[in-house]
């Protein structure tokens, strides 16, 4: 099929669905009410809980949800065929995903504004809240030390990257500075702030940063100290110094960055330059593991994510200010996160094929540039091999514009880099909310102030990082697990947001009660195979603690549907207040 073709059915049916099913949503299964008090409002602190227009907090969720995940998780996927690629993107991203990160959202802020760790007890009982409350540790614990790696690794492949990177925290903390202080038009401020950055994005192949050995450490190690310690500084200040304004400034990216892209696919069309050479299914590639049920847990974020219920539930929910701003937030961020899903796809299956440079220094195009990168699941399943893909596929179609490939390169990976600094930073936030919530459960009042909490989040992380060396990578040690883990999340997710709606009467619950069932299906049915191929590798320690993850997935499984049997429409007064 044409890439063109592709991505306006694909658009056409995002936006149809965000009008009929999103709207059906919010007026008849979520009941949103406009009167509501939200937390932000309720529990207002100019620090974590501050009501934010749903323009800005919809910058903040979607940068923080996307990070590197849309990008990364198709650019492997698609070695199985870009057809089952694009249909899991699209049915999973309108019908699991955004259903996932709007009720996760919506729940938040009917429970003021907590995590759903920690909700999880108010809808099913205090020992799922406990052992969900693992599940999520693990998964920010891995998020945090690999996003630091990651964003070292983009460094290191794009040193022109990385004083635009740096220059838009200070952009954006002026930016927060002249909006919350002194009353500035937010608009024109970031519009300001948008072609100040990009300045800095065009002087950046003239300028290039490449991060030298300090003390014995690699240049990965370096980024990772100096990342991690940016994220518990970025996590610790009010969201209005540096997290919403960035977050902005990212949203302004993401536009630009999309309409480049989009621009690129028809102008490369039109030209005849742009044909998808990767296969329409590829059943059995080489080396990799089967479709089914992999590719569900490959592609996360663009279709559906643990991830995003711990933003929806972490940081938006403390500032939504209004409860008809979830939809917009929770659920549009998510089609909005399929929508750039699929232009990744059509980066890596068809613009990959205008222009490959494989490593020995030579230059392929069409259907042996694709195979050549796609070789086997090993070739293509690196970091940067993926990020290279998506970049290099981009730039390709962006230079039909008549944009240099030196500037088409900055400006895609400063994009991913920005957007994987907002994960890195939010989930360093929000495993502080989740530590704060188990520490007070548990009555160890001490550890929930955010300094002493932040710390262990970051220290925690950082011990993970550096335990294999000073490479910083120690991470990926614990990155083979992390799809199971994270999709795992995300059916678990599904499960309490099902209870949730069991007690609002009728059949709403099937909305989140039948993407639970196949996401939990799924899911497991990985995290077994994960566990027959640690065996076969005598991995202990992924054997160990995946081992771990699939005891505690199945009781929390076991555990809400008891749950389910035992609630009805009147077992839960939260039902009846927030539909007055």
């Amino acid at each position: 099929m044409d890439a063109l073709l592709i991505m306006i059915v694909a658009f056409v049916g995002y936006i149809a669905m965000y009008k009929l099913y999103g709207q059906y949503l919010g007026k008849k299964i979520f009941a949103l009410s406009p009167t509501a008090k939200t937390p932000s409002r309720e529990f207002e602190d100019g620090v974590d809980y501050v009501p934010t227009r749903k323009e800005i907090i919809f910058g903040h969720h979607f940068t923080s949800i996307a990070g590197t995940g849309p990008i990364v998780g198709p650019a492997i996927a698609v070695i199985w065929g870009w057809l089952p690629a694009m249909i899991w993107v699209f049915v999973g991203s309108v019908v699991m995903g955004a259903v996932h990160d709007f009720g996760a959202l919506v729940i938040s802020l009917r429970n003021q504004g907590r995590s759903i760790s920690d909700y999880t007890a108010k809808y099913i009982n205090s020992r799922t809240r406990f052992m969900f409350f693992l599940i999520v540790f693990l998964e920010l614990w891995i998020v945090i030390a690999i996003f630091g790696l990651v964003i070292a690794v983009i460094f290191a492949m794009y040193p022109q990257s990385v004083l635009a990177v740096w220059i838009e925290v200070p952009i954006a903390i002026a930016l927060g500075y002249l909006v919350y202080k002194k009353g500035g038009n937010v608009t024109s401020l970031s519009i300001w702030a948008i072609l100040l950055m990009y300045l800095f994005v065009f002087l950046g192949p003239y300028l290039p940063i490449k991060m030298p050995t300090v003390a014995g450490i690699p240049a990965t190690g370096v980024w990772t100290i100096i990342l991690l310690t940016y994220g518990f500084i970025a996590s610790v200040l009010p969201v209005t110094t540096l997290l919403q304004p960035r977050d902005f400034i990212n949203s302004h990216q993401l536009v630009i960055a999309m309409a480049l892209l989009v621009l690129g696919v028809l102008v490369a069309s039109f030209t005849g330059r742009l044909e998808i050479v990767a296969p329409t299914v590829q059943a059995t590639p080489a080396e990799a593991p089967s479709m089914w049920p992999f590719l569900f847990i490959t592609i996360a974020c663009g279709a559906i994510s643990g991830f995003h219920s711990l933003v929806s539930s972490g940081t938006s929910g403390k500032q939504v200010r209004n409860e008809e701003d979830a939809l917009f937030v929770g659920y549009g961020s998510m089609l909005m996160e399929g929508a750039l899903a699929t232009l990744v796809i059509i980066a890596v299956a068809a613009g990959i094929g205008m222009g490959y440079t494989t490593k020995a220094g030579e230059t392929l195009t069409g259907v042996a540039a694709w195979t050549t990168h796609y070789a086997s699941w090993a070739a293509a399943a690196g970091l940067g091999s993926k990020v290279s893909a998506f970049v290099d596929g981009s730039a390709n179609m962006i230079m039909t514009l008549g944009i240099p490939k030196q500037f088409t390169l900055a400006i895609m990976a400063v994009f991913v880099a920005s957007f994987a600094g907002t994960t890195l930073d939010s989930a360093t936030r929000i495993q502080r909310y989740v530590l704060s919530e188990l520490f007070t459960t548990l009555k160890l009042d001490f550890l929930t102030g955010k300094y002493i909490a932040t710390f262990i989040a970051v220290g925690s992380a950082m011990i993970l990082a550096f335990a294999t060396g000073a490479s910083g990578k120690g991470a990926l040690k614990l990155w083979p697990m992390f799809g199971a883990v994270n999709q795992t999340l995300a059916a678990l997710a599904l499960i309490v947001i099902t209870v949730y709606l069991k007690t609002r009467g009728g059949m709403k619950w099937m909305v989140a009660g039948l993407p639970a069932v196949f996401m939990a299906v799924m899911t497991l049915w990985a995290a077994v195979l994960n566990q027959l191929s640690f065996g076969r590798a005598h991995n202990m320690l992924l054997q160990s603690i995946n081992f771990i993850i699939i005891i505690l997935a199945a009781w929390i499984v076991v555990e809400g549907l008891i749950k389910f049997f035992q609630t009805d429409a009147t077992s839960s007064a939260d039902a009846q207040t927030v539909t007055t």
